[in-house]
């Protein structure tokens, strides 16, 4: 790594209202990191108190400038650095990112790969203990911050028993549980339901009303998010618009946000007519011996594209679990005509090991014994120009990607596809709708659990919901 690290405090770079300061930037990646172009260039940017939102397609950088925030970038990742950036006064080339983390609360797009701890109450006191607080305000900051996430009920629960969207209700909590002046979010509202993406907006509001730097990169957020919100756009690595002055006020306090669309409203029936692809059949649905859903009767056809939807926390990834055969059911009977079944989880890491994005999909292909070539599929998804890239160097939209073509390639019978436009941009999710439309025209079966309302209306598929325990089809159907 190489930067110029300069005390920036009182410097005349630094605005007596911005927070965070970076004049001149320019980042790459390390070599072996195998992403020869800047990552970030030539930004010159100021963000004061108040709710900025950072847009842009996947691989933009918007990750890259959320993690120089923080000190990730250069101090964890590497690589090159010029020009200078300054947090809360603190140069980040020259200040440890220990003591940035005190200043900096950050929300990961993967919060479940930094938990560090068994349940969600010691998750959320980890920082605060580790600042050296007193036992009482530690339970004091732990249980506002809990509260703040609409998540006090959780507390006793263990994180592996928790949903994607609660996972990432607890990432928020643990990054305010210290009171930080500057709190960054990168994709918070990806596995989020409406109630939880309502929820969230009225946190970030108050945060921004008290005068907290809240900078949020979202793709669900571009064109609706409300009021006075700042808007920066990163186009391969730069900042466009006018990213040095005019600083949003903070938002009023109580104001609400409608950051999804209507409610799921979509035509449906399968495209193939023929015996079931798979069936549950009085099935209860749970973890540990606790009901999720109960008196489950629900069965797809080949061809056939069923989207399932509900609060977070409702069960939606044990029913595709379920389904998948990699969780036994309560009760009930659960069955499968032949042929592969392929499941996304909402970690998309677990899917990638390979050197390549087409490595992983060659491995599938040899695997399911399919004469298919790579490039068909690399091709569908976008991702022929990061064919040779390492999955891990991705950003999380583009990663989401490869483990989507690694599930799709092979024509697998049954698809099973836990929130698959996770960090999305909008052009991947169509993209993503028209592959799995050419998936279900082939005959496969395809399950999808997605608050994405917007991939719901594209797919045009059976829409049923889960509330309060209970599975309906849309339009009680």
């Amino acid at each position: 790594m190489t930067a110029q690290p300069e005390d920036l405090v009182g410097s005349a770079m630094a605005s007596a209202h911005a927070s965070v300061v970076i004049d001149g930037l320019t980042y790459t990646y390390p070599a072996w990191s195998d992403i020869p172009e800047p990552a970030l260039r030539d930004v010159d940017l100021e963000i004061g108190p108040g709710l900025t939102v950072v847009d842009g397609d996947s691989g933009s950088g918007k990750s890259t400038l959320l993690r120089v925030c923080n000190g990730l970038v250069p101090h964890f990742h590497g690589g090159t650095m010029r020009g200078r950036v300054a947090v809360c006064g603190l140069d980040v080339a020259s200040t440890p990112t220990r003591r940035l983390a005190r200043s900096v609360g950050f929300v990961f797009q993967e919060p479940e790969a930094g938990f560090v701890r068994g349940t969600v109450a010691r998750e959320v006191a980890f920082f605060p203990e580790n600042l050296g607080l007193a036992r009482e305000d530690v339970r004091r900051q732990v249980a506002e911050a809990l509260e703040s996430a609409g998540i006090a009920a959780l507390a006793t629960r263990r994180l592996r028993t928790l949903s994607g969207g609660e996972r990432q209700r607890v990432a928020l909590a643990a990054a305010l549980a210290a009171a930080p002046p500057v709190v960054v979010m990168d994709e918070p509202m990806s596995q989020l339901d409406r109630a939880g993406a309502a929820a969230l907006t009225g946190v970030v509001v108050a945060l921004a009303a008290r005068g907290t730097t809240v900078v949020v990169a979202e793709h669900r957020l571009a064109g609706t998010f409300l009021g006075e919100a700042r808007r920066l756009k990163l186009v391969a690595g730069r900042v466009t618009g006018d990213p040095v002055t005019g600083f949003a006020p903070p938002a009023p306090q109580g104001a609400v946000a409608h950051p999804h669309p209507s409610p799921l409203t979509t035509p449906g029936g399968p495209a193939h007519a023929g015996p079931e692809a798979w069936s549950l059949g009085g099935v209860t649905v749970g973890v540990g011996g606790r009901a999720l859903i109960d008196g489950v009767d629900l069965a797809g056809a080949p061809g056939e594209v069923v989207i399932v939807t509900g609060p977070n926390g409702s069960g939606k990834t044990t029913l595709l679990r379920t389904i998948a055969g990699l969780a036994p059911p309560l009760s009930g009977q659960v069955e499968r005509r032949p042929g592969r079944a392929a499941y996304l989880p909402q970690e998309p890491g677990l899917l990638l090991h390979r050197q390549s994005v087409r490595g992983e999909i060659e491995q599938t292909l040899r695997w399911s014994k399919v004469d298919e070539p790579a490039d068909e599929v690399l091709d569908l998804l976008g991702l022929r120009a990061l064919a040779e890239r390492d999955p891990r160097d991705l950003s999380g939209g583009q990663r989401q990607r490869a483990a989507l073509a690694v599930v799709l390639a092979g024509r697998p019978a049954l698809a099973l596809l836990d929130e698959p436009t996770r960090g999305m941009d909008a052009a991947a999710r169509t993209s993503l709708a028209r592959s799995l439309r050419r998936l279900a025209d082939g005959g496969a079966a395809v399950v999808a659990a997605t608050h994405d309302a917007t991939l719901a209306r594209e797919l045009q598929g059976r829409v049923v919901h889960i509330e309060d325990g209970v599975l309906v089809e849309d339009g009680g159907r």
